[in-house]
Parts: C-alpha cells; sequence; structure tokens
C-alpha cells in the first residue's frame, strides 16, 4: 500500500482512516532545502496545507509521487503546471471549509460596522466611548462579492436573510446562477465597486487578480448606500492574500475612503510585528483562520484523504483540480 507524508498536520480522524486501509502516514513538517533535495520521492502521496511549498524543482526530485494534495481550497502553493508535466494530479478540499469561511466573513462584516475590535480595544485601555463608536446596520446596503462561487454564494444567502442586496462580479459565472441567488450580477469591477458600499472578497488568486484591489478600485466606492445612509465603506478579504494591495488599503484608510477593512489573508504570511495596517485604528485582522475551527479541519482531513485514495486507487476523483494539464 501507499506511503504518504503529511507535512502540515492532518486530522486524526483522517489519519485513522487512511491507515484502516492499510496506508502509512509520515506526519513531519520538511524544510524547502529537505523538499527540493528530493526527500518525498520516498512517498507515493503527500498532503499539504498552506505551509508547505510544492515547486516545480520540488516535484522534479519526487518522482515516484502520485499524487499531490492540498487539504483545503487554494492550490497557490503547488505549482499545478509542473504537476501536470510530470503526470501528477493535483486534488483539493474545497468544499470542507465553506460554513467556516462564510461565518468568518459574516464576523468581519458584523465586526467592522458595529465597532466590535475597535471598541474592546477602547475598553481594554480603559475608555467609555459610548457615543464615539456609533455603527451602521447591514441591512438595506448593498454587499459587493468579488467572484461567486460556493462560498460567496452562502455570504450572500446569510447577507440577504440581515436584509442585504447582493452584486456580484464573476466574468466565468453563467448569468442564470446569479439570476437564482436573486443577485445582480455586473460586467464589470468597476461597476460593482461603483455600486457597493460593502465589498467582500471569493475569487482565486491569479495574475488577473494580484492586486486587483487598488486604491483607484476603493476610491470608486460611493461611501452612501442604497437606502440613503452615510454608512462610509467596508472591505472584507477572507480568500487569498495578495487580492487587495495592502499599501492602497493603509492609504484609503489614512485617508477616510475606507471606513474600516477587515483582512484574513494577507500577501507575505506571517505579517510582521510592525505591519502597519495592524496600527490603524479602523483596521482588525485574523491570522488566516478561515477554515479553523474543529468542524471544518475534520472535515477536510477527510475529505482530503477519501482524495487520495481515490487517485492511488485508480477511482475517479472530481476533485482533481489540473485536469487540463494532464497528460
Amino acid at each position: 500500500m501507499a506511503r504518504i507524508a503529511a507535512t502540515d498536520g492532518l486530522s486524526a480522524e483522517a489519519i485513522a482512516l487512511l491507515e484502516r486501509r492499510g496506508h502509512e502516514v509520515v506526519t513531519k513538517f520538511y524544510e524547502k532545502s529537505d523538499l527540493e533535495s528530493g526527500v518525498l520521492d520516498e512517498f507515493d502521496a503527500v498532503i499539504v496545507r498552506s505551509a508547505t511549498k510544492i515547486t516545480a524543482e520540488v516535484i522534479n526530485n519526487s518522482a515516484n509521487l502520485k499524487v499531490i494534495a492540498r487539504a483545503g481550497v487554494g492550490v497557490d502553493n503547488i505549482d499545478l503546471e509542473a504537476a501536470g508535466n510530470a503526470g501528477i494530479p493535483v486534488v483539493n478540499a474545497p468544499i470542507a471549509s465553506t460554513q467556516s469561511v462564510v461565518e468568518l466573513t459574516i464576523a468581519h462584516l458584523l465586526t467592522s460596522v458595529r465597532n466590535v475590535a475597535k471598541s474592546d480595544r477602547s475598553m481594554r485601555a480603559g475608555k467609555w466611548e459610548k457615543k464615539v463608536m456609533k455603527g451602521s446596520e447591514l441591512s438595506g446596503k448593498n454587499l459587493g462579492l468579488v467572484g461567486f462561487g460556493r462560498i460567496a454564494q452562502s455570504v450572500g444567502a446569510v447577507a440577504q436573510s440581515l436584509g442585504m442586496t447582493i452584486h456580484a462580479y464573476d466574468p466565468y459565472l453563467p448569468p442564470k446562477i446569479a439570476k437564482a441567488h436573486n443577485t445582480r450580477l455586473h460586467k464589470s469591477v468597476n461597476t460593482l465597486f461603483s455600486n457597493c458600499t460593502h465589498i467582500s472578497i471569493h475569487c482565486n488568486l491569479t495574475d488577473e487578480t494580484h492586486h486587483l484591489v487598488d486604491y483607484e478600485m476603493l476610491k470608486k466606492m460611493p461611501g452612501k448606500s442604497s437606502d440613503g445612509i452615510t454608512c462610509g465603506n467596508h472591505i472584507v478579504n477572507c480568500a487569498r492574500g495578495g487580492i487587495v494591495n495592502e499599501d492602497d488599503l493603509l492609504r484609503a484608510l489614512d485617508e477616510g475612503i475606507i471606513a474600516s477593512a477587515a483582512l484574513d489573508v494577507f500577501e507575505i504570511e506571517p505579517v510582521s510585528k510592525n505591519y502597519k495596517l495592524c496600527q490603524h485604528p479602523n483596521f482588525h485582522a485574523t491570522p488566516h483562520i478561515g477554515a479553523s475551527t474543529i468542524e471544518a479541519q475534520r472535515r477536510v482531513g477527510l475529505d482530503i484523504a477519501r482524495n487520495v485514495m481515490a487517485v492511488l486507487g485508480r477511482k475517479k476523483c472530481e476533485f482533481i483540480v489540473n485536469k487540463t494539464y494532464l497528460k
């Protein structure tokens, strides 16, 4: 049976499942130099999260790998083309963390408009700033979703239950899907930002989306909502770091163009202790914890274990993300 490396950890239930099927699981983190020198050549499969980077050099020195697995959604830490050229399928677990990311996104939106983090910091400093912390409601506001996949659709459903009107930009989305979710689909990201006081990011990081949200884009946001309330502009990113230009975001916060901003993901992780955005009173953050719930980690482990076993057993797996590269 197969020898499987889980370099960034794996749930006990997932490990037990793999071992019951006769596979050997080695849970150990390998440094970049070890990976590039071919340590994974001893394995039939590798399961990673976001910490391990599977580059072309790693792949080229891992001739025995039969499958590369990402225990999560994003695969930007894996060279898909190199894997495809080597005939190695890459699988992920895109469904497992959906609910967790949806809930964190909504939490950040509510924290932003009701000054939850800001009030907490103030009270810890011994202040009682009740009048200063007046916020606004999500109800009656336009929420713009950049990308309208599974997570964004669920965010939209929750936001609609709170009274928000949902807008989306996704150039790859059939209009009928947006219509089915009672969502206005925009033909350009520019019109999305121009119509929405609240924005949430839900697209992949690609050459096309890198720094998509910059100073000029943020300036397009209206500040005044469709219900006539001057609520300011608010932006949340729980998708991938690098989509929002963080220097431009800080400038927009300093100039009052953006009333609040919240990030769970960053272009460089972990951020330094002197990270400038964290010094801004109208910014709050979480350390890339979108999928970090007990429930999601259990689901993602079991899902990725099943996907790995499907590939190793030469069975159908619908979560191969580099099908177009496979020869």
